[in-house]
């Protein structure tokens, strides 16, 4: 977890293995995005002077550029980073991803689970790397139906699998904080490609993310 106050804070350069390490924040974009959030308080009513909103600004924008720093990170390079040529070809499923992204319409957080899954052809990959393209995709302005879209495609296009298979549930604060105001809503979306075609594949694959560890 990163501190607003330490020196080592997100930035969008330095890369590691095809995965941008964030370390240190632009200080020109911080400053821009600082003074636009200022005039956001002034604007609501706020005084941006007064001591507890002296450093909002520049926090806000800090938060702002870690919670989007996946539009400077390249999902198929972070595959391409881990491929490995393996005659596996049985269902490789990652379930229970922690997923935090941002609604585009109302800029506000959704956040719950990503479930994937890849028949190999060939080649596996890393497992650390599908909970990295997942956040590489969410961690930009986002709605949940193309999430689930971009994560599959990437790994289609990428490995070359059998099939893929995304299944993301989420709540939207646009949802509980205003709007409808429905605090227990989740949603579901699912995206299949090749063998998650066929009933028989993806019925496993669902089976599987609703199983529980003994």
């Amino acid at each position: 977890m990163f501190d607003d106050d330490d020196d080592n804070l997100p930035n969008r350069d330095a890369g590691i293995d095809g995965y941008k390490k964030i370390d240190r924040y632009n200080p020109e974009l911080i400053e821009n995005l600082s003074a636009s959030y200022h005039n956001v308080l002034t604007q609501i009513g706020e005084d941006p002077n007064r001591e507890g909103l002296l450093k909002t600004p520049e926090r806000v924008a800090k938060a702002m550029l870690f919670l989007t720093h996946g539009y400077d990170l390249n999902a198929e390079e972070i595959l391409k980073s881990a491929m490995f040529k393996e005659e596996y070809s049985q269902m490789v499923v990652v379930k229970d991803i922690e997923v935090y992204s941002m609604c585009e319409h109302h800029m506000l957080p959704f956040f719950g689970k990503a479930h994937v899954a890849y028949i190999p052809n060939g080649h596996v990959v890393g497992l650390s790397k599908i909970p990295r393209i997942v956040d590489v995709f969410a961690r930009r302005l986002q709605v949940q139906e193309r999430l689930t879209n971009e994560i599959r495609d990437c790994i289609q296009q990428t490995l070359n699998p059998l099939g893929v298979g995304v299944v993301i549930e989420c709540r939207h604060l646009c949802m509980s904080m205003r709007g409808v105001q429905k605090q227990n809503s989740v949603t579901t979306t699912s995206a299949f490609s090749g063998e998650f075609y066929k009933d028989k594949t993806r019925t496993e694959f669902l089976d599987l993310i609703a199983s529980k560890l003994s």
